[in-house]
């Protein structure tokens, strides 16, 4: 991790704060305002050498940070304009958190396709900031050439799933050839590290949602290199991994990111997710029916109990048994700042008490993704 020493000052007449004196780890923060920017270097520099400048000010930041954090307006052309333009230097920082006070699916995807590896939507607090800094920047040193490469294939992915949502949300065509290239490269980094590092790099970089469709799969990946399936085979359970959720596009935030339990009406506007995302995807060209299937079915159990379609068993195609398996297992090990992680094991043994819900031969087949790889 990378120190600095330097001296202290408040904002100047250029919208630029200058770093605080101390040996400690150093970060720069970037905000479209004054106020914004003050605030945040407020909150860092305790435990942070910090420092800022605004969006509308000529960049000066000489040295490599460990993060950078954004806090601006990306509805506003020019502030994308400005991060865009200082897009060389913000690659050099492993972290690169963006706080929104705007929170839509655009203005997320538009963080992730500005470089982005985490996005806090919403009022962030003191304790969510630095505990997001803290988790990320002690996890693993940015100077690891592999987990720099695997950092990659998590931002690859994020782009693609963040283009995805986009889509979706302005009625855009979808790159179908682009998700896929990104699953592949998931596919090749766990072919050689595992999957254990894909989950603690994914966990270390996002939340919510795209968190999610990026652990799904990762473990639907491994789940199918164990069980040996084909190139093609691998292909498409990749690829109705990555789009599996992608009708959530269209659910409101403030449900999907909820930390409490969903209401009766919100749970059902949350179990349109599947039917919503199948019938954006069959207007697409280049995605399978097989990809389809496991889209609108991911969440059917083999007793019927499922939905939307309440299918059983002889209904359901083994990719969409395999995905359930993945999809279910990922959600109940996602890390979340407001619920510990929960232990593999643990998870593996929920999937386990779901009798009659989840095919027992290939839960038992997933004992060993679930514990050991």
């Amino acid at each position: 991790m990378q120190h600095a020493r330097s001296k202290s000052g408040p904002i100047d007449g250029d919208g630029g704060i200058t770093e605080i004196a101390a040996d400690r780890p150093f970060l720069h923060v970037l905000a479209d305002r004054s106020d914004k920017l003050a605030g945040i270097c407020s909150i860092l520099q305790e435990k942070f050498t910090i420092s800022g400048e605004r969006l509308d000010a000529d960049s000066r930041l000489s040295q490599a940070p460990v993060a950078i954090v954004i806090r601006a307006e990306l509805r506003d052309v020019d502030n994308i304009a400005a991060i865009k333009k200082r897009a060389s230097k913000l690659a050099k920082a492993s972290k690169r958190i963006f706080l929104l006070d705007h929170t839509s699916h655009v203005c997320i995807s538009q963080a992730y396709a500005l470089g982005a590896t985490l996005v806090l939507p919403g009022t962030v607090g003191r304790a969510k900031l630095l505990a997001a800094l803290i988790d990320r920047a002690d996890e693993a040193p940015a100077s690891s050439s592999d987990a720099r490469q695997s950092d990659n294939a998590v931002e690859t992915a994020a782009t693609a799933i963040a283009s995805m949502f986009t889509a979706v949300t302005l009625g855009q065509p979808l790159d179908v050839d682009g998700t896929k290239k990104a699953g592949r490269q998931i596919a090749d980094r766990i072919t050689r590290h595992g999957l254990t590092e894909w989950l603690t790099t994914v966990r270390r970089h996002h939340e919510g949602t795209y968190q999610h469709c990026l652990l799904v799969t990762g473990v639907a990946i491994d789940f199918g290199l164990s069980l040996g399936v084909g190139k093609a085979d691998l292909e498409r359970l990749y690829s109705a991994a990555m789009f599996h959720d992608i009708g959530k596009a269209q659910i409101p935030l403030a449900i999907l990111d909820k930390p409490g339990r969903l209401d009766a009406a919100e749970r059902a506007l949350i179990e349109t997710h599947p039917t919503a995302g199948y019938d954006f995807l069959k207007g697409q060209d280049g995605v399978s029916p097989e990809v389809l299937d496991a889209v609108r079915h991911h969440h059917e159990y083999l007793d019927g109990s499922g939905y939307p379609d309440a299918l059983c068993a002889e209904s359901i195609g083994d990719i969409v048994r395999i995905l359930t398996i993945s999809d279910i297992f990922a959600a109940l090990i996602e890390h979340r700042h407001y619920k510990p992680t929960m232990p593999r094991a643990e998870a593996y043994n929920i999937l386990c008490g779901m009798d009659g819900k989840l095919e027992k031969a290939l839960v038992r087949s997933f004992k060993q993704v679930a514990l050991t790889r």
